[in-house]
């Protein structure tokens, strides 16, 4: 029976799925992090390799910088989580045939409390 076993996997993640778990590892220190130390926060039966490859995507991409420290290397974001999220945004409009149409479907599953924060961003005020 599929699943029930003891040798049973760990679910795969996607390739997306691990590199937003190493970005949000790198986003929650104020300093670079090798690829061990990522290893052992996202824990999961991740292998080294496995890391280290996310890793080097992730470089490849531009959204991590790589600190040389000796032979051991250290990454760190390129970006904050919201200048990144801010430009996938950007980037899913310019995709789109109707970017108006789009920021209206956006607009009405706001919340409240967004909807007010968005409206003061607008009107050039900061939010709380």
């Amino acid at each position: 029976m599929a699943g029930s076993g003891p040798r049973e996997r760990p679910e795969r993640r996607s390739a997306g799925e691990l590199e937003a778990a190493v970005l949000a590892a790198l986003w929650a220190v104020e300093r670079p992090r090798t690829p061990a130390e990522i290893q052992a926060e996202l824990g999961g039966g991740l292998a080294y390799n496995t890391v280290h490859t996310i890793l080097r995507r992730l470089y490849d991409k531009g959204l991590v910088l790589r600190d040389a420290d000796g032979r051991r290397g250290a990454y760190r974001p390129a970006r904050d989580a919201a200048e990144l999220t801010a430009e996938a945004m950007h980037d899913a409009l310019d995709r789109g045939p109707d970017p108006i149409a789009v920021l209206q479907r956006f607009v009405t599953g706001l919340s409240a409390g967004e909807a007010r924060a968005l409206r003061e961003l607008l009107d050039g005020e900061s939010p709380p």
